[in-house]
Parts: structure tokens; C-alpha cells; sequence
């Protein structure tokens, strides 16, 4: 693992280089495995809002459930570089509003942010960021704060005229100054076409091995999460049933009495110097 402090041109310069490895991270226990793991970026991601805040899609989640996130990851992070999510509606209505929130996740310790979407509204946020010394990480494709006018979770960019705005999408944001892009349920061809048409890094996420790198959730991939699992999600683990297991485990050991043991007790005194402080009188209960 690289001990150096990842930065923003650090990533830039993997471009060609080497191989991006991303991962989600929403608390400082997250945060501390995938960087001792030797992630290049932790995404404080507002994908939080259905594995750990229980919402059915990332609408719902706020600037403060983001800002409280990210601090709590930072704690958790020396070596990777952190990008907070802005989440919906927090850079959507106004230029200052938007350079405000994303500099409250500058200021909870974030190294950069990142948006959704490629139209040109959105790249004149991302010069206003940039003139505000904010790095910004790019997202196009499917991009799920826009699931309801997308009309659901659908791959992006199949037909002619949808490849040709992606393909110019990330071009603009290129151009824009981004340091580097998501690219998201888009087809793989696609994406490695793009890939090589910019200078800049792209990073997937259902968009085949032709990206600079890939990002997954970091409860999708360590099977944390019971909800829907996407055709682009591996597995590396079954956490949740091996959790279920310990803990099923534990409640049957307080309830046949076998935990705690003798020596993972603490002892002073005997019973009878007990009963020669207080006496022996009591009730006593008996636990079927």
C-alpha cells in the first residue's frame, strides 16, 4: 500500500498509470477498513440513504446527514482521498447556495465533492466550485438523483443519440476542470470509448473493466445489505449472515446462561464476605 497521503493530482496522474480502486464509506469503522485496505478514494457516498439510513432511494438524504457522515469518516481515514457526495437539492437551485454547501464538506474534511449529472447548468456550478478552490468528481450515466425522470434504475446510453451526449457530457466536464468521472450503469463499450477520449480519469460502476478505475458500496460488496443486489455488484463476502450467525449465537448463550463464563467475569471478594456485610436474607429468583 502507498503510505503517501493520496491528493487530487495524484489521482489525475493514475490516468494510463494505474488501475483507481473506490469504495463507499459512510462512519469511521468503514472508513478506517477500506483505507487500511489501501483504497485510493473513500466516497462519502448519498447512496448512505438506503444502507444505513433505511430510505428507498438517495432523494431523501440531506446536506447535514452528509456533513455528519463525512466528519465521522474522516476521523476514520489517513491515506485515502475523501470525496463527499452532494446530495439532492443542495446543488440544484443557486450558484452561492451550492458553493456554500460544498464547502461545508471542505470544512468537515473532505478533499473534493462530487455531482451528478453533465448538462450545462452543471458545468457552470462545477467552474463556480472550482473558482472557490473545490476539487469536483464528475457522475453521468445513470445517476440516481435523477431516477424519477429517468424513469427508474435503467442502463444509460444504449442508442446513438444517448451515447453521443455522454460521450460529450464527459467531454464538458473535462473541460469544466473536473479531476475526474463516474461513469454508472452505462454500456461497456461506452465507457471505454469514453475512457479514451478524455485525459482525465473515469471511474465505473456497472460500466465494464475498460475504466481508469471502479467504485462499489461498501455494503455490497462485503454483503452487508439485504435489498436489492445490482447485476454489476460482487460479493466478496456474506457478512450479514455471518453476523446473524454470532449474534443468534450470543442471545442463545445469555438465554441457556453460558455467557459470560467464569473468566470473562470480574471478582472481588467471596459470597460469604457478602453475606457477612449485607446478610443473607433475599429473594430469590429463579430464571426458567
Amino acid at each position: 500500500m502507498n503510505p503517501k497521503k493520496v491528493t487530487v493530482p495524484m489521482i489525475r496522474a493514475m490516468k494510463g498509470q494505474q488501475r483507481i480502486g473506490m469504495l463507499t464509506a459512510y462512519d469511521y469503522p468503514s472508513a478506517k477498513v477500506v483505507d487500511a485496505a489501501g483504497a485510493d478514494i473513500i466516497l462519502v457516498g448519498d447512496s448512505l440513504g438506503m444502507v444505513v439510513l433505511g430510505y428507498p432511494d438517495t432523494l431523501s438524504v440531506t446536506v447535514d446527514d452528509m456533513i455528519h457522515h463525512t466528519r465521522a469518516a474522516v476521523r476514520g481515514t489517513t491515506h485515502a482521498l475523501i470525496v463527499g457526495d452532494m446530495p439532492y437539492l443542495s446543488y440544484h437551485i443557486a450558484i452561492g447556495e451550492t458553493v456554500r454547501n460544498a464547502g461545508r464538506f471542505i470544512q468537515a474534511g473532505a478533499h473534493a465533492v462530487k455531482i451528478e449529472g453533465g448538462k450545462e447548468i452543471r458545468i457552470r456550478t462545477i467552474e463556480a466550485l472550482l473558482d472557490a478552490e473545490i476539487p469536483v468528481m464528475g457522475h453521468i450515466g445513470l445517476t440516481p438523483q435523477s431516477v424519477n425522470a429517468l424513469g427508474g434504475f435503467k442502463v444509460q446510453g444504449k442508442g446513438t443519440e444517448e451515447s453521443r451526449r455522454l460521450i460529450e457530457e464527459a467531454q464538458a466536464l473535462e473541460k469544466a476542470g473536473c479531476f475526474s468521472i463516474v461513469l454508472e450503469c452505462v454500456p461497456t463499450e461506452l465507457a471505454a470509448f469514453i475512457t479514451e477520449r478524455v485525459s482525465i480519469p473515469t471511474i465505473g460502476i456497472g460500466a465494464g473493466a475498460g475504466c481508469d478505475g471502479q467504485v462499489l458500496v461498501f455494503h455490497d460488496l462485503l454483503g452487508l445489505y439485504d435489498g436489492h443486489t445490482p447485476k454489476f455488484v460482487r460479493k466478496y463476502a456474506n457478512l450479514a449472515e455471518d453476523m446473524q450467525k454470532a449474534i443468534g449465537t450470543f442471545l442463545s448463550d445469555v438465554r441457556d446462561g453460558t455467557f459470560p463464563n467464569d473468566a470473562e467475569s470480574f471478582h472481588s471478594g467471596t459470597r460469604e464476605d457478602l453475606e457477612r456485610l449485607y446478610g443473607s436474607g433475599g429473594v430469590v429468583v429463579s430464571i426458567k
